[in-house]
């Protein structure tokens, strides 16, 4: 099975700017992007090689991938790439609709047509992508920058940043959802609806928009267990 490549978006991680950050960020991207897969042994002596440093950087980078969810260390043992874990996947899928229907709330309330008016043009330019399968790295990064915006325009950019990091194992199950051929047009609809109830000012409706827009993968999330056993972990 092949997969197009993805921006996976920064977020922190090791210490930014730095050695640790950048294995950490080029780590994160591949395991997110299934060019490391589940159950993938890492090699600290490859890892450190590959990007001319040394452990002690790849060893940082390690550890905060771990407290993502996304590495598995056994000390005196082996470091490899966790499995997909739907426990901890169903967990922060709870958060995040907690999180961003308290968003969509907050905008909707008014006074931030700033935002609202960024986010439509998001959403345009992401409607020229529709239906064009190998453009979905460019519409995937405008799916980011539509939530960011929204994040931002609430005043939360760094809630945002927190979830984003646990959000490892959905992100996974989404990469391997890909191309789904209808599934631009979804989030375009659901986009729309989105931006319909924060221009009405309907904290309620925007909430239940953003609620069924962010249902999509989860609901999806046995049958890809079945369909790749080995990516994920046990129940």
């Amino acid at each position: 099975m092949t997969h197009a490549p993805a921006n996976s978006g920064k977020t922190g991680g090791a210490k930014s700017g730095g050695a640790p950050d950048r294995v950490y960020q080029d780590l994160r991207e591949r395991i997110l992007n299934l060019d490391l897969p589940p159950g993938a042994p890492l090699s600290r002596n490859e890892i450190a090689a590959d990007f001319g440093v040394s452990q002690a950087p790849v060893r940082e980078a390690l550890q905060a991938l771990e407290e993502d969810g996304l590495v598995q260390i056994i000390p005196q043992s082996r470091t490899s790439v966790s499995r997909i874990d739907v426990v901890q996947l169903h967990e922060t899928q709870f958060l995040r609709v907690a999180v961003e229907c308290e968003v969509v709330r907050r905008l909707a309330l008014g006074g931030h047509e700033d935002t609202i008016a960024r986010a439509k043009s998001i959403l345009r330019m992401q409607a020229t992508l529709d239906g064009q399968l190998d453009q979905m790295e460019l519409f995937n990064e405008l799916d980011r920058s539509f939530h960011d915006t929204l994040f931002e325009g609430a005043g939360v950019g760094r809630v945002n940043d927190m979830v984003r990091r646990k959000m490892g194992h959905l992100a996974r199950c989404q990469r391997l959802e890909l191309p789904v051929a209808g599934k631009m047009t979804t989030i375009l609809t659901h986009h729309g609806k989105v931006i319909e109830a924060l221009e009405a000012r309907d904290p309620e409706r925007a909430a239940a928009a953003m609620r069924e827009h962010l249902s999509g993968t989860i609901s999806r999330v046995e049958t890809l267990r079945l369909q790749y056993p080995d990516y994920f972990s046990q129940p």
